[in-house]
C-alpha cells in the first residue's frame, strides 16, 4: 500500500500537470487550424471601430484594410478599398479607396473625389498626397498621417477614373479608344450606385462631388447625369445629391487657354513677341485650331517645360533621376509636355500632370504603390501572379483621349437653377499656370448670376487666407492665397477650412 507522503506527491504532481496543460504557454504552442483562423478573426475584429461608428456590412468589410505597409498606429483609421464593376459584360471596374469620417460617420456627408489628367489618378494624389488621412512618405517608405484631411469633415472616397487610370481596369481593350467626357460620366455614375449597393448604409446621407483639374469637367457632367436620373426614379436608383466643389477646374476652353496665354505674359514667362504672335494667330472660341496657333502655344507650354513647373511657378522642381524614380515622370522635361495636335476635331491639350511641395511627390507615390506587400493589403488583383504597374498618371490615355465637351458653363447653369450648391475654389493667381485664376473669373462673370455677398477677403489663423465672392443660387468662388494648383497640398489648413464651411453652410471667417 503506498505510503501517505507518495500519495500526496502523486496529487501534486497531478495539479503541476493540469496548470501546465491550461496554460497560455501550451496553448499558443500547439494551435489547431481552427484556432488560427479564430485568432485571425479576433485580430480583424480589433481592427474594426467601436460598435454603431463604422462600416458593419459583411459585403463590405470584405475591402477592409488591415495592416497596411507603414501606415501609423495612431490613430485608428477605417478605411476599405477594392473594385467595383461598371460594366460586366466588358469586364471593365474601377478601384476606390474610401476612408470613414473620423467622428460620427453615420452622420456625416459622402465626399466623391476625382482628380484630372484626364489620366491622373485619385488614389496617388488626391489620397496619397492631397487631402487624405494617409500620405506617402519621402522615397515611398511609408505613411503619414495627414491632420488635415478631409475625412475630418466627410466620409471620403477616391475612385481611379477613367478606365485605365491606376488599378482599374478592362477587359475590353477597345474601351480604352472610346474614352471622352461622356464616356466617364457614365462610368461613374456606374461607380456610384454599384459603390452604395456594397456600402447601402451611405444610401441616405448627403452626397456631394469633388474634384480638381480637369475633373473640372468629370464632375458637372456627373452631376449633371445624377440629377436628371434622380426624376426617373421607377428606373435608375436616387442619389442624393446636394452639390459640388472643385479646384482649379477646366470649364471653358475659350477662356481657359485666354487664360493661359495672359498669365504667361503677365507673369514674364514669355516674351512679349510670342504674347502678340499667339493673340494674332489664336481664336480659341473655336476647337480647332490653326497651325500657328498650335505652333505658337506649343512655345508657350515648352518655355515652361524647359525651366519651371506650370503648375506651380514658384516652386522647385524635382531634380531625381530616372535611376532613382519609379517611372519616367521624374524626367518631367521628357515626359510632362505633348505637342498641342488635332484630335477628332479638337485640340489635344497637354497633359495636366499635378506639381508642387515636395516636387518629387508623384515618385515616392509610385515607389509605395508599385510594392507588393501595399498591392496585396489594397486588394489590387494581380495578372498572372504579378503585381500591377502602377503610375500617377497613364499619358497615353490622356494623348488618346477625346475632348469632346467645350465648355460645362450651361451645365452649371442647369444645376444652379435646380438648387445644386456649387463651390469653385483655387489659388488667388499667385502660382498655377495651367489653369489660371484669370480664366475661373472669366467663367464666373459670363454666368450673369446676381450678387448675394460681394468681394471680400476670408481669414484663416488671423490672416488673410484668400478672397471669395458669393452669387444668387448657391455659387461661390473662393481663392486660396499662396497655393498653386494642388490647394489642398499647398495650403492644407485653409483647404479644410474651406471645406468645411462648404459642407456646413458657416461663413469663412470675416475678421482676424
Amino acid at each position: 500500500m503506498a505510503s501517505l507522503s507518495s500519495i500526496n506527491t502523486l496529487i501534486l504532481l497531478s495539479i503541476h500537470l493540469l496548470v501546465f496543460l491550461s496554460s497560455p504557454l501550451t496553448t499558443t504552442c500547439i494551435k489547431t487550424p481552427q484556432e488560427t483562423e479564430q485568432q485571425q478573426q479576433q485580430q480583424q475584429k480589433q481592427a474594426l471601430p467601436p460598435e454603431g461608428e463604422g462600416v458593419l456590412s459583411q459585403d463590405s468589410e470584405s475591402d477592409r484594410v488591415i495592416n497596411l505597409p507603414g501606415q501609423p498606429s495612431t490613430p485608428s483609421i477605417s478605411h476599405f478599398s477594392g473594385y467595383i464593376t461598371v460594366n460586366e459584360a466588358h469586364g471593365r471596374a474601377l478601384f476606390y479607396w474610401f476612408f470613414e469620417a473620423q467622428s460620427q460617420p453615420s452622420q456625416r456627408p459622402l465626399l466623391l473625389w476625382f482628380n484630372g489628367g484626364p489620366g491622373c489618378s485619385s488614389v496617388g494624389y488626391g489620397a496619397a498626397v492631397e487631402l487624405g488621412p494617409l500620405r506617402v512618405d519621402t522615397n515611398g517608405t511609408g505613411l503619414l498621417y495627414n491632420k488635415h484631411a478631409w475625412n475630418q469633415e466627410a466620409n471620403l472616397l477616391f475612385v481611379e477614373s477613367p478606365v485605365g487610370v491606376g488599378f482599374s481596369y478592362t477587359d475590353t481593350s477597345s474601351d480604352l479608344s472610346m474614352l471622352d467626357d461622356a464616356f466617364v460620366a457614365e462610368d461613374a455614375y456606374s461607380f456610384l450606385v454599384n459603390w452604395l449597393q456594397k456600402f447601402p448604409q451611405f444610401k441616405t446621407h448627403d452626397c456631394f462631388l469633388a474634384g480638381e483639374s480637369y475633373a473640372g469637367h468629370y464632375v458637372p457632367q456627373l452631376a449633371e447625369l445624377i440629377y436628371d436620373r434622380n426624376k426617373e426614379t421607377a428606373k435608375y436608383t436616387p442619389i442624393n445629391l446636394k452639390g459640388f466643389i472643385v479646384g482649379n477646374p477646366e470649364t471653358n476652353d475659350y477662356y481657359d487657354y485666354k487664360a493661359v496665354l495672359e498669365y504667361a505674359w503677365s507673369h514674364a514667362v514669355i516674351s512679349d513677341q510670342l504674347y502678340h504672335k499667339c493673340k494674332r494667330a489664336c481664336n480659341f472660341t473655336v476647337s480647332d485650331w490653326s497651325d500657328e496657333c498650335n505652333e505658337g502655344m506649343n512655345t508657350v507650354f515648352t518655355t515652361y517645360q524647359q525651366e519651371i513647373d506650370i503648375y506651380n511657378i514658384y516652386a522647385p522642381t524635382c531634380l531625381l533621376t530616372s535611376s532613382s524614380a519609379s517611372s519616367s515622370l521624374s524626367h518631367r522635361s521628357e515626359s510632362h509636355f505633348e505637342p498641342l495636335t488635332k484630335v477628332n476635331g479638337y485640340s489635344s491639350r497637354t497633359m495636366r500632370i499635378p506639381g508642387g511641395y515636395d516636387p518629387c511627390f508623384t515618385q515616392y507615390v509610385e515607389m509605395y504603390l508599385n510594392r507588393q506587400d501595399v498591392q496585396s493589403s489594397l486588394h489590387v488583383r494581380t495578372v498572372n501572379s504579378n503585381t500591377i504597374s502602377w503610375k500617377a498618371c497613364n499619358q497615353s490615355l490622356g494623348n488618346t483621349y477625346s475632348y469632346s465637351v467645350f465648355s460645362v458653363l450651361p451645365i452649371y447653369t442647369k444645376l444652379i437653377k435646380g438648387g445644386l450648391k456649387i463651390w469653385v475654389y483655387r489659388d488667388s493667381g499667385d502660382a498655377d499656370g495651367r489653369v489660371p485664376v484669370i480664366g475661373s473669373r472669366y467663367c464666373v462673370e459670363a454666368l450673369g448670376l446676381s450678387i448675394k455677398s460681394p468681394w471680400r477677403p476670408w481669414y484663416h489663423d488671423h490672416q488673410v487666407a484668400g478672397r471669395m465672392v458669393e452669387y444668387e443660387g448657391g455659387l461661390a468662388l473662393v481663392t486660396v492665397r499662396g497655393a498653386g494648383h494642388l490647394v489642398p497640398l499647398d495650403k492644407p489648413s485653409e483647404a479644410l477650412a474651406l471645406l468645411h464651411s462648404f459642407l456646413t453652410g458657416q461663413d469663412l471667417r470675416r475678421q482676424r
